[in-house]
């Protein structure tokens, strides 16, 4: 009985230091999330300021329509980029936090089955003694 608990014991511990590892690596990607977007925030107000100062200057509907074409075909660029990159982010962080936990299910597994194949035995016994 002793064994088992120790094995519970350790299994706990080991669970809880995979859950904290991976709450490190969710504290880290958030912050590299963060500075993204607050980048790509920053840089799209940018490109709508010069745009809007190019716009300003424009002497004729021909220059504005083709200001106007350029901003909206780079800013989708840009966003298709960008949607591109924080999908990339997003799912190495998804990666990143599961890592502390691979092999750790086989192992409740395995443990659950020994276990399990531990009280058939007794069981069997009981039932033969009986």
């Amino acid at each position: 009985m002793s064994q088992q608990a120790e094995a519970a014991q350790k299994f706990g511990k080991d669970g809880m230091d995979a859950m904290l590892r991976s709450f490190g690596t969710l504290s880290k990607a958030s912050q590299a999330i963060a500075v993204e977007a607050t980048d790509f925030a920053k840089q799209s107000f940018e490109h709508g300021t010069a745009t809007l100062e190019k716009l300003a200057g424009v002497r004729s509907l021909d220059k504005a329509l083709e200001i106007q074409t350029e901003y909206m075909k780079t800013s989708y660029e840009r966003l298709v980029a960008q949607t591109t990159k924080m999908t990339e982010l997003y799912q190495n962080l998804a990666k990143e936090m599961a890592k502390p936990f691979e092999g750790f299910v086989a192992k409740a597994q395995e443990q659950a089955f020994a276990g399990m194949k531990k009280v058939e035995d007794e069981a069997a016994k009981l039932q033969h003694a009986a």
